[in-house]
C-alpha cells in the first residue's frame, strides 16, 4: 500500500474530517483544499474545512460556503477540532503557518495528521507526510492522490476546477521552473475530466475591481524603485495609501509578478503595512536568484526559491531601507 493508497484508507475510516491551511490564503491553499473536500465526499464521506482567514476577493467565484474561518466562526472550528478524527494539513509545513488560535488547536490533537505539501524543509509533526518540493502545488499533489490511490474514475469537472485553478495560481500561469512534463500531463487530465480553463483564466483575469486597478495603477507610478545595479524591483505600501485606495485581501498579490516583468529584473519585492506589520513577497527568475535565503535569514520567512515571503516589524521606511541594504549581499551588481 502506497502513502496515497493509505490516505484514501484513513478517510474511509474516519467520521469527522478536518481540512486545513495556512494563513493569508491563495489560489493553491483554496484550490486544493476545495479539490479534496469534493474527493472526500465522492468517497462518502464529509469533512469541513477550516481556515484561519477568508479567501481573497479575487476567489469570490469559487463556492467557499463549506469554509470556516478563524475570523468569523472560532467556536464552530474549536468544536469541529474537539470531534476530529482526522486531519489534512494542506499547503503548508510547520504549524505556525495557521496562526496562533488555530496552531494550538492543531498541535493539540489527538488523532491523525496527514500533510500534503510541497514546501521546503517540513516539519515532523503529521503522521503521514507527503512533501513533494520540487512540485508544481499542493493541487497538483492532490491530483496524485486521486490517480495514485486507485481513484481516477472520481476525477470530474467539480473536484478538478479548484485544482487547475491551484496548479494554475502557483506556477504563475505555468511560467515558475516548478512546471514539470508531469504537471501538463496532470493539465490535460483535469481538461479531459470537464473542466473548463478559459473559464478559470477569465475570472481570475477579468474580476478586478476600480479601486484595485487604481492601487496597482498608483503602486506602479508613484511607489516602483528599480535598483538598476541589482536588477530588483521594489514596492511599498503603507496603510494609509491601501486605505486611500479601499484595499482588499488580495489586490496587491500580483504587483511582484508584474514588477518582475521588467526587462532584465532578477528579482521583485514587494511589502504592504498591514495588521501592524509589514508583509513582504518576494520573486525571483531562475535557479541563480533564490529569494527564499534572504526571507529566511532576514524576514522570518522563506518558502520556494522563486516565490517567498516574510515579515518586518520596522516601519515602512526601515524596512525599504533594510531591503535596500540587503539587495546587494543577495543580488551582486553585474
Amino acid at each position: 500500500m502506497n502513502k496515497y493508497e493509505q490516505i484514501v484508507a484513513e478517510i474511509k475510516a474516519a467520521s469527522n474530517i478536518i481540512i486545513t491551511s495556512h494563513k493569508s490564503p491563495d489560489g493553491d491553499s483554496v484550490g486544493s483544499s476545495l479539490g479534496l473536500l469534493y474527493f472526500i465526499e465522492k468517497l462518502g464521506k464529509n469533512a469541513t474545512i477550516c481556515h484561519p482567514d477568508p479567501a481573497p476577493g479575487f476567489l469570490d467565484w469559487l463556492d467557499t460556503s463549506a469554509f470556516l474561518t478563524m475570523t468569523d466562526e472560532s467556536e464552530a472550528i474549536t468544536e469541529a477540532f474537539s470531534k476530529a478524527d482526522l486531519v489534512f494539513c494542506l499547503d503548508y509545513n510547520g504549524t505556525n503557518r495557521v496562526g496562533h488560535d488555530m496552531q494550538v488547536l492543531l498541535e493539540g490533537l489527538k488523532c491523525k495528521r496527514i500533510m500534503i505539501d510541497h514546501h521546503l524543509d517540513p516539519e515532523d509533526f503529521p503522521d503521514i507526510l507527503v512533501s513533494e518540493t520540487t512540485v508544481s502545488s499542493t493541487a497538483e499533489l492532490i491530483v496524485e492522490l486521486i490517480e495514485q490511490s486507485g481513484n481516477s474514475a472520481l476525477l470530474d469537472k467539480k473536484i478538478g476546477t479548484p485544482l487547475y485553478l491551484g496548479i494554475l495560481t502557483d506556477t504563475g500561469s505555468f511560467r515558475f521552473p516548478s512546471t514539470s512534463p508531469r504537471t501538463h500531463e496532470i493539465l490535460a487530465k483535469l481538461l479531459a475530466s470537464g473542466v473548463a480553463h478559459h473559464l478559470i483564466h477569465e475570472m481570475l483575469s477579468d474580476n478586478n475591481t476600480e479601486s484595485r486597478l487604481r492601487l496597482q495603477g498608483y503602486a506602479m507610478c508613484e511607489k516602483l524603485e528599480v535598483m538598476e545595479e541589482n536588477k530588483v524591483a521594489i514596492i511599498s505600501l503603507s496603510k494609509e495609501e491601501l486605505a486611500k485606495y479601499n484595499f482588499q485581501k488580495g489586490d496587491t498579490d500580483s504587483l511582484a509578478n508584474q514588477a518582475l516583468t521588467i526587462k532584465g529584473m532578477k528579482a521583485a519585492i514587494v511589502f504592504t503595512e498591514r495588521d501592524g506589520i509589514m508583509k513582504i513577497s518576494f520573486r525571483s527568475k531562475g535557479q541563480e536568484n533564490p529569494v527564499n535565503i534572504m526571507a529566511a535569514e532576514n524576514f522570518n520567512g522563506g518558502g520556494h526559491m522563486n516565490a517567498s515571503g516574510g515579515m518586518s516589524e520596522l516601519s515602512v521606511s526601515e524596512t525599504l531601507d533594510k531591503i535596500k541594504r540587503l539587495v546587494p549581499k543577495y543580488f551582486p551588481a553585474g
